[in-house]
């Protein structure tokens, strides 16, 4: 939006500029604003590729929100206030960090960890049949094909779409990013409190134990710290039957196998040390899948009509990507999706609430355009013509 006609103010309405106009000096004109605002972008950006470069993709929620807070300064100037950048994204941060230090402390509590109930799910849902050691036999070869990479860049893509989606909506409208941030925020502690009452073991730790292992249902058993090259077999998911020669025959963990054909071995290796470090029995719901969800609600009464398809496509793909990598049961994602649901409504209906409330109190007689008539106007009688008699 060009400086000459309206801009936004901090909530999201809009003033002519010449209001902020008067509050700087006479020298500093927009197209000095503009110059310093495209520089400091320029900046940002070269900044931005060089860490990239040199230290890698930044998948830590914290590096992600500060290099976004950094672009949404340099976006700013001559817009938007620079404070509201900090007002706005370090409550945000510091709510994810405790989000983080809290789902540690799930682990603690000693509740029983399932193993089978989501799995007994999954062959209800799909007639006996499991969807992860299906997918696996016939879809894993001895090489990265082409859908390894495309499961790989739609499981990460998550790790970068909740902050993403609140730069951009933050640069669009703040209103829409206090919105979405609000309910991811309540995403994950919902997440959080499900983790911590019933901890649940994905397919790739099922598939490396047999149900004697897992008796006592314990959240870390010696089973899921062995390497699998010794399992012949499907563990709690049943026989494993590889169809493709050469393959692994068991069921793995392969999210990020495609990281491979990207040239992308470091940013690979901290994904897996990023999941190395997580709890592994925190699969109910699927985050993964209600954040993508999430997000496809939120977006889509505000993207056109065209992108909507393109929108439905994406849980799907995610289900798909989960259930194939060993991450996720469909059960699972299943329950991610109903979570993302339950979170937009609530959150919808308190919206509507707020707005009621704050809708002026006045004494003053409604607008002709406002007066809603319980019934249709009363038509006059049609004209009559003297009788002639």
């Amino acid at each position: 939006m060009s400086e000459g006609v309206l801009e936004r103010t901090t909530d999201g309405d809009h003033v002519a500029p010449a209001a902020r106009a008067r509050l700087r000096p006479r020298w500093l004109s927009p197209d000095i604003l503009r110059g310093a605002r495209w520089a400091a972008i320029v900046i940002w950006a070269f900044a931005l590729a060089n860490q990239i470069y040199f230290g890698g993709v930044p998948f830590d929620r914290t590096g992600q929100l500060f290099w976004i807070a950094l672009g949404l300064m340099a976006a700013s100037i001559g817009k938007r206030a620079l404070w509201t950048v900090v007002v706005d994204f370090l409550p945000l941060a510091l709510v994810l960090i405790a989000y983080d230090y809290l789902r540690g402390l799930s682990e603690t509590l000693g509740m029983p960890t399932w193993w089978t109930p989501q799995l007994n799910v999954d062959r209800i849902l799909f007639f006996g049949h499991v969807p992860t050691l299906v997918l696996q036999e016939h879809l894993k070869y001895p090489t990265v094909r082409w859908w390894d990479v495309a499961v790989c860049i739609c499981y990460v893509s998550f790790f970068f779409l909740p902050y993403v989606t609140a730069g951009v909506l933050w640069l669009r409208h703040r209103r829409d990013f206090y919105r979405w941030s609000l309910r991811f925020v309540a995403l994950s502690f919902l997440g959080f409190v499900l983790f911590a009452l019933i901890p649940s073991a994905p397919p790739w730790a099922a598939a490396q134990c047999s149900a004697a292992q897992v008796a006592e249902h314990p959240a870390e058993p010696a089973c899921i710290n062995t390497a699998p090259t010794s399992k012949l077999h499907g563990g709690l998911l049943g026989p494993y039957h590889p169809s493709v020669p050469g393959a692994h025959p068991f069921v793995e963990r392969i999210a990020v196998r495609g990281f491979s054909e990207l040239h992308l071995s470091v940013a690979r290796s901290l994904v897996e040390e990023g999941q190395g470090a997580v709890d592994p029995v925190a699969a109910v719901p699927s985050l993964h899948a209600g954040g993508t969800m999430l997000f496809v609600i939120f977006m889509w009464t505000r993207v056109r009509r065209w992108w909507r398809p393109v929108l439905a496509s994406y849980p799907v793909l995610m289900l798909f990507s989960l259930a194939y990598s060993g991450e996720h049961y469909v059960s699972d994602q299943l329950a991610g999706w109903l979570c993302a649901a339950l979170v937009c409504v609530v959150a919808s209906r308190i919206e509507r609430r707020r707005k009621r409330r704050r809708a002026p109190d006045t004494l003053e007689s409604p607008t002709p355009e406002t007066v809603e008539t319980s019934c249709p106007p009363i038509q006059p009688p049609p004209e009559t013509t003297r009788s002639s008699i």
